[in-house]
């Protein structure tokens, strides 16, 4: 498949632009993954996962990761495509299907991760991650009200998302 009709797709079932821009920030984390951990022939790859891992979200959240098959096979994404992108809901989250692969679990620690950057840096006054420090995300972190939604358990952020990566 080509990004323009990743995009499409996206974009047919995803209209709020919250949910847009994480698509395009996890598009490019998995990108720059992709070539930061020796898989620079497969970036491609990896950054359409992310921008389509949360395809069904907006439109079907109680189905997340069970719709997403279903969508992805409008512009026919193949079976380990598809696994990839439901696999981000796995561990009993949403799906059966866990990450396996480093890619998907790359994914599944930066989809958690993402979110609960951006919302730190929509509350600074410059809006930004560039002035943001390491000990002030933390500290958001600990704060369970805030970003309530990002998964702090169940072997996401708070478990320690990184021994996935």
């Amino acid at each position: 498949m080509t990004r323009e009709e990743a995009l499409a797709l996206l974009k047919k079932y995803n209209k709020e632009p919250f949910h847009l821009q994480h698509a395009f920030t996890v598009e490019g984390v998995m990108r720059w993954y992709a070539n930061e951990l020796g898989h620079g022939d497969e970036a491609d790859f990896w950054a359409l996962v992310g921008l389509l891992h949360d395809v069904d979200f907006e439109q079907w959240p109680e189905q997340h990761c069970k719709k997403a098959p279903e969508l992805l096979k409008e512009i026919d994404a193949d079976d380990r495509f598809i696994h990839a992108v439901v696999c981000h809901g796995g561990c009993g989250l949403c799906v059966d299907d866990v990450p396996e692969h480093e890619m998907e679990k790359v994914l599944f620690a930066s989809d958690e991760l993402t979110g609960l950057i951006w919302a730190a840096a929509k509350m600074r006054p410059s809006k930004s991650t560039q002035d943001m420090e390491v000990k002030s995300l933390k500290k958001k972190f600990k704060d369970k009200s805030f970003a309530a939604g990002c998964s702090r358990g169940r072997g996401t952020v708070g478990m320690g998302a990184s021994r996935f990566i």
